[in-house]
């Protein structure tokens, strides 16, 4: 029997999930340092400015299809505990066939879609040239990105952290060296970022098939029945676009938040981009035991599991507490060294300085929003993050309305950092519902 089945879990367990997740998740914000770090050698501000708003706007019209990967984690992880073989095979081919649809959408869509987002905030001449020169050729590999959510979401719903591991080191190693002889071997600048992450991307879903091949292995995957069953899909439409919505807001804030920061020059832009990676290195490190406690929780409510569903929520989000503490510390001993080494511009050192403070505070500010997003994703309870994350937005809206004309980029971080505290207080309120699902 499973161990969801029996009610056994341990901290060995939630560990075993979380781990590879952490290690392979450390890669990301690794890369967006080093992808922000080879442009900061050209010892100017607006190429990092450029690589920075390209990346967010390429990673918010990706996002919006973040739902393939927790929509896929919190079903197939229901599915896995309730036994359900062919449907979790059915999930990932769903996940597969989205993926691709959406992301040729966005290569069809993408001049007006790359207008659109300079309509809503310019940066400067300079800083908007080298941001469509990145994302024009970057978009190319729109299909991989966006499927890959799906791949990700498949293996974590069975606790397969290690082939996420495998497949994460290999992409975002690739990428890193690609980086490297791009921009500092060959001297192609940003559109040699562009490249290497076109090229990583594609790899990447490449790769991520082969894990997943178990699924493919006999007839399950062509059960075209069950693939487009319709009462399924129906499900997993409502889910999806539950997220869908909940992204689009969470989206609107990191957005809004860089792009307001544009608002005051292209030196506190620059150097709220390399501050966001620390925020970067606190969401990734998160989300090992965020994506441990979607595993769990989704296969208890399949299993109809209640005790297992609780004991794994308080598991999960005291590893996470630990871990953001930890994290707060580093930062705010070597803080200062980390911006060093993304940049050599002093301008943007100085001014990266002064709003160091609210990174060595926003881990343990944030801890609550991220935790309750991975239990509640692997609850399916698309509706209450829909709308909580709603209330959140509102919030922040109100807050960087007051508090940005008061103290310009410090009142920007602060609405950021409210906007974490409203996430996790309104979740929280929706929790004993959530554990009720489940049964007695």
């Amino acid at each position: 029997m499973s161990d969801t089945q029996t009610g056994a879990l341990t901290h060995s367990r939630v560990l075993k999930i979380a781990f590879p997740i952490v290690l392979s998740n450390a890669t990301v914000p690794i890369l967006g340092a080093v992808d922000t770090g080879v442009v900061g050698q050209m010892g100017q501000a607006a190429p990092i400015g450029a690589v920075g708003i390209g990346a967010v706007i390429l990673g918010a019209l990706y996002w919006f299809f973040g739902f393939l990967r927790m929509g896929t984690s919190g079903m197939a992880a229901q599915a896995h505990g309730a036994g359900d073989r062919a449907e979790v095979v059915a999930l990932l081919m769903r996940a597969l066939m989205i993926g691709f649809a959406a992301g040729i959408g966005i290569i069809l869509l993408q001049l007006p879609l790359f207008w659109m987002a300079f309509q809503a905030s310019p940066a400067s001449p300079e800083v908007e040239s080298m941001a469509r020169e990145y994302m024009r050729i970057r978009v190319w590999s729109a299909p991989a990105a966006v499927a890959l959510y799906g791949v990700n979401g498949w293996l974590i719903a069975q606790e397969r952290t290690r082939a996420v591991l495998v497949l994460q080191l290999w992409m975002n190693g690739l990428n890193i060296g690609l980086d490297l002889w791009f921009v500092l071997g060959l001297g192609w600048g940003v559109g040699g970022v562009a490249f290497a992450t076109f090229l990583a991307e594609w790899s990447g879903l490449a790769l991520g098939l082969w894990l997943c091949r178990p699924a493919f292995i006999g007839r399950m995957w062509r059960n075209w029945a069950v693939v487009f069953d319709v009462a399924r899909l129906k499900a997993m439409t409502v889910v999806n676009t539950d997220i869908l919505i909940r992204s689009v807001f969470l989206q609107i804030i990191f957005i809004s938040f860089l792009f307001f920061g544009a608002d005051f020059g292209d030196v506190p832009l620059a150097a709220n981009q390399i501050l966001l990676q620390f925020l970067e290195i606190t969401a990734y490190a998160l989300d090992g035991f965020a994506f441990a406690a979607e595993a769990i929780v989704g296969q208890a409510l399949g299993s109809r599991n209640r005790a297992v569903l609780r004991r794994g929520a308080i598991l999960t989000s005291s590893w996470g507490l630990i871990c953001v503490t930890g994290l707060s510390l580093v930062f705010w001993i070597y803080g200062g060294r980390i911006i060093d080494v993304m940049t050599t511009a002093p301008e943007v050192r100085n001014e990266a300085r002064h709003y160091l403070v609210y990174m060595i505070a926003s881990p343990i500010i944030g801890v609550a929003a991220w935790m309750f997003d991975g239990i509640f994703i692997g609850a399916t309870r698309s509706r209450d993050m829909r709308n909580m994350m709603i209330v959140s937005f509102i919030v922040y809206a109100v807050s960087l309305a007051v508090l940005v004309p008061l103290f310009g980029n410090h009142g920007l971080w602060l609405s950021l950092l409210i906007s974490f505290i409203a996430r996790g207080v309104t979740l929280g309120m929706k929790y004993p519902a959530l554990e009720a699902q489940a049964g007695k």
